[in-house]
């Protein structure tokens, strides 16, 4: 007689897979490059999707009706095709004026980024912080509501950059600065800073691409400040570390076809992209 008390692992139901947890960090330019990188290394058992909204880039300089609109418009589009567990905002000046209406719209949890102010003044013995930023970031009266909160006992001298921007955008193309360029962008905050600044905030998720080149000239700073590890320990407590042993590629979405697609294909090549996948989403909001 058979014995029927133990299942028989030959015809036993199969478990389901585990759902793989997918995460799209969304930003105009290709900024959020740096916190994906993060993302990867850290929590590497999440399947990625960046999605640049180039067509609508830059962010920055954008009023915040337009902003909102803009934002509201690519991810009503996104969000039904990616249908992700969780979207990272790494768009500074998307993050503070649109995060709030995202979370009234969506059920899916968003992370944004903000100045990392707190952690900086943690950091800092000479009480002396340089924040560069977009013009938008420095202008808003959130990062000054930021500085007064956390940082109400030291200087933070700011300057806000869209040249820097525009170079970090062409320098994951393969065209890098010159010394005079940067010498250039960097200025006022060289002026400002002195040899007293010890800390500096990297307060824009494109400057991180171009750290190498922004360093020679800060000389006396021992911190570089980063949303990327932040936002990556973030995700981790909102998600977990998702499946290990993952292997699948990160996928990249344009709302246009660049004009040096070829140049941007090869370095997202480089982070194991596959290829880049375009869905048209004209600039107007």
């Amino acid at each position: 007689m058979t014995d029927i008390s133990q299942p028989n692992p030959d015809t036993s139901m199969a478990q389901p897979a585990e759902k793989v947890p997918r995460v799209v960090v969304f930003d105009s330019g290709v900024g959020g490059l740096s916190v994906l990188d993060a993302l990867q290394r850290q929590l590497p058992g999440h399947q990625y999707y960046f999605v640049s909204d180039n067509a609508g880039f830059p962010y920055g300089t954008r009023s915040e009706y337009s902003l909102t609109q803009r934002v509201h418009k690519v991810l009503r589009q996104i969000m039904p095709h990616l249908q992700p567990d969780l979207l990272v905002v790494v768009c500074n000046s998307a993050s503070t004026v649109v995060l709030p209406s995202l979370r009234e719209s969506y059920e899916t949890p968003f992370v944004g980024v903000v100045p990392a102010i707190k952690p900086a003044a943690a950091l800092s013995k000479t009480g002396v912080i340089g924040l560069l930023a977009t013009p938008a970031t420095v202008q808003r009266e959130y990062t000054h509501r930021l500085v007064r909160e956390f940082a109400p006992n030291c200087r933070v001298e700011m300057h806000g950059s869209g040249e820097l921007v525009e170079i970090a955008e062409r320098a994951i193309r393969g065209v890098a600065p010159g010394p005079m360029q940067m010498q250039q962008a960097l200025q006022p905050l060289i002026d400002r800073c002195s040899e007293e600044v010890d800390t500096l905030v990297l307060a824009c998720t494109h400057f991180p691409l171009i750290k190498q080149w922004i360093e020679p000239y800060f000389p006396s700073v021992q911190h570089w400040v980063e949303p990327a590890d932040a936002i990556a320990r973030r995700v981790e407590s909102l998600l977990g570390k998702g499946q290990p042993g993952l292997t699948e590629q990160p996928r990249a979405i344009l709302t246009q076809a660049d004009g040096d697609l070829d140049a941007l294909q090869a370095y997202l090549g480089k982070l194991g992209f596959g290829p880049v996948e375009v869905r048209e989403i004209d600039a107007a909001h």
